[in-house]
């Protein structure tokens, strides 16, 4: 006797704590589903007792498009040119492009599907919370093509055909008939010139000033040597000629002009400096040459250096001569510091000086003080061979494109730290990419988004792998950004938007509101029914009910469910089935009543008779719910999901929660 009373009190006690514990998951989930409440409660208990409790993290439900407000958009894939066992790889390629552009525009709880509708594929974006419907479509819905090209070596189309250097005569001669009679005018008229510059000169700068240009420097050539040969008020008895045209020039006062010093140069580019068309060095590689190339610089073999290193193409013929600088265009060239520097110092050899343009080794030749004229002029310009020659293009392309580049990632070299960015191609891609960079060993490659670079890197030998490290003088955010871009990559194929939807805020809020009313007003109507029906036992499943409703909630927050007006219905219908197995119970309770049974007997015999059909009904909607998860639209997966977990957790409600506190209650009755 004295062992069964002691039996029925340890299953009373792990009753108990059953209940205890549940009473405590309730009370965790309850604060985690409503933080700012408990975080009010947690402020008063700490400055009340100074115990310093922790705050709950106030981590806000996902809300879907209908309810935040934002932009759905619809667009439909081209592949008409694809082959049909291609056009699902297609898609899904297609898929995974927009959702990386669509996580660069920084939307959390965004959505992207793809469907099909007869032989027609299409991509649904949801963008909850975006407003601007302009940059969605432009940042998801462009089709960038990223290519990888190698610098052109080809001088075709570089020389005028003979249709082309007939044009060119042509265009010349008039331009020097016009120039005649223009100086014939002035010749006839000296008192005219600012009149006919005003009127004839095509110098945009100086024809409103009647031709004035001001003190001229030796800079401007022919210019100043007609200059310094002619005499205050003279004008030309003949055109002058120069590489802007030909010139009716008038000369007025002489003045002693600035201090200047000649320089010669050695340029070195690097990736990202200005002006650089195909540079073959990082920043910290470009410095390292050029403090080589200082070292070994000397007045003697300077102009070999030049010939031999600098990327400077204009003064590379002319053994790196800029002329004869005064100290504001020095400072302008290389900066204030070193301006200064050059016009105090001796060393004749000067540098390394980095500019936005490279790194220079600056050669100081001579100082002097020149005479400067003030000049009038009329202009009439000429035509030259780059006038009617195509620009030419630096870059020729290759097969290699983003369709064959798996991924870019940003990677630390563990030997220096350098932060990289790492390349991987698929076979194809690994292929190309020998081939490209075993012809290119110490040149340029290019990578080109939108026909823009985005990286130079110089090939250091042939990569055969398939993997590759573009190595510069990258920041974190700088690395990131390029891989980023060359993650966006190119569309396996076009695609159209086809449909566009914007969903205000107001719109959204307004039914998140209703909703929530809706679910409210369900939720007491079902717990007063429960309890008007059922008595003692439907207070316990009301209170289960509750119990259901906030671990439900603290999932959904817990896992990330985004919640729609679907998924709402879906969760208030969970509501109805999570009473509906209280009551199977409660119904197969009664009727073990009925048959004489005794009250505690017939709770246990009530729950096991109800718990097949519990189960089988649960299960099939279970199925249901992942048939629509397969095949249903955004709209009736997010219905389902909710659905889901909410008879998941209904069965757990009634199978323990009901359970464990009719067990806790049942002993007070049998005693009566």
């Amino acid at each position: 006797m004295s062992q069964q009373r002691d039996s029925k009190e340890v299953r009373r006690s792990k009753t108990r704590w059953g209940v205890v514990g549940i009473l405590v998951l309730f009370l965790a989930a309850t604060l985690y589903v409503a933080p700012a409440y408990s975080n009010k409660a947690i402020d008063r208990v700490n400055n009340v007792i100074p115990i310093n409790l922790p705050k709950v993290p106030e981590k806000p439900f996902k809300l879907g498009l209908d309810l935040q407000g934002g932009i759905h958009l619809t667009y439909e894939a081209d592949l008409s040119n694809l082959p049909q066992e291609d056009r699902k790889k297609a898609i899904q390629g297609v898929r995974d492009v927009v959702e990386r552009r669509v996580s660069g525009i920084g939307v959390n709880n965004a959505s992207v599907r793809t469907s099909r509708v007869g032989d027609r594929f299409r991509i649904n974006v949801e963008l909850p919370g975006v407003k601007d419907k302009s940059k969605a479509k432009e940042k998801i819905g462009k089709t960038p093509i990223l290519r990888f090209k190698e610098v052109s070596t080809s001088t075709q189309n570089r020389e005028l055909n003979e249709e082309q250097k007939q044009q060119l005569k042509k265009e010349n001669q008039k331009a020097k008939q016009k120039a005649k009679e223009i100086l014939t005018k002035v010749k006839n008229d000296k008192d005219q010139f600012e009149q006919l510059a005003r009127e004839r000169s095509e110098d945009e700068k100086t024809k409103e000033k009647g031709g004035y240009m001001g003190y001229i420097t030796p800079s401007s050539t022919k210019l100043h040597q007609w200059a310094q040969s002619a005499q205050q008020a003279e004008v030309s008895n003949e055109l002058i000629e120069n590489e802007e045209g030909y010139n009716i020039l008038k000369r007025g006062e002489s003045r002693a002009g600035q201090e200047k010093i000649k320089l010669s140069h050695i340029r070195i580019c690097f990736v990202g400096a200005t002006g650089c068309e195909n540079p073959l060095y990082t920043e910290s590689e470009a410095k390292t040459k050029a403090e080589n190339i200082f070292e070994q610089a000397s007045a003697y073999n300077f102009s070999n250096l030049v010939q031999e290193h600098s990327d400077d193409e204009e003064t590379k013929d002319k053994g790196g001569n800029l002329g004869y600088l005064t100290r504001g265009e020095v400072s302008t060239k290389f900066g204030d510091k070193f301006a200064t520097d050059t016009f105090k110092s001796n060393p004749k050899i000067l540098g390394p000086v980095k500019t936005d343009r490279g790194f220079h080794i600056v050669y100081r030749q001579d100082k002097k003080t020149v005479q400067e004229y003030e000049l009038w002029r009329i202009l009439v310009e000429t035509t030259t061979k780059e006038d009617l020659l195509p620009p030419k293009e630096p870059w020729k392309k290759t097969k290699l494109s983003g369709s064959q580049l798996q991924g870019a990632e940003v990677v630390t070299d563990q030997r220096t730290g350098q932060v990289q960015v790492s390349l991987q191609f698929n076979d194809e891609g690994a292929r190309l990419f020998e081939e490209i960079t075993g012809r290119n060993i110490g040149r340029p490659v290019g990578i080109f988004l939108d026909g823009e670079p985005i990286s130079t890197p110089r090939v250091n030998q042939v990569i055969s792998n398939g993997e590759a490290v573009i190595t510069g003088n990258f920041s974190v955010e700088e690395a990131q950004n390029l891989a980023e871009r060359l993650n966006a990559g190119a569309l396996p194929v076009p695609i159209d938007l086809i449909s566009q939807q914007s969903v205000g805020a107001s719109l959204g809020q307004e039914s998140l509101v209703k909703s929530l009313k809706a679910g409210v007003v369900a939720i007491i109507l079902v717990m007063v029914f429960m309890v008007a029906f059922y008595r003692l036992p439907g207070l316990i499943s009301a209170v289960a009910l509750l119990m259901y409703i906030s671990f439900t909630l603290a999932l959904y927050k817990l896992i990330g469910v985004t919640l729609t007006l679907a998924g709402i219905a879906g969760f208030i219908l969970s509501v109805g089935m999570a009473v509906d197995a209280n009551v199977l119970i409660f119904e197969r309770f009664k009727e073990e009543l009925r048959a004489g049974r005794p009250l505690k007997p017939a709770a246990k015999e009530g729950f096991l008779r109800a718990w097949t059909s519990i189960r089988d009904g649960n299960v099939s909607t279970l199925i249901t719910c992942f048939m629509l998860l397969m095949f249903g639209t955004s709209f009736v997966e997010g219905f389902a999901i909710t659905l889901a977990i909410g008879v998941l957790l209904s069965m757990f409600s009634a199978i323990s929660v009901t359970r464990l506190f009719l067990h806790l209650i049942t002993p007070w009755f049998s005693r009566q």
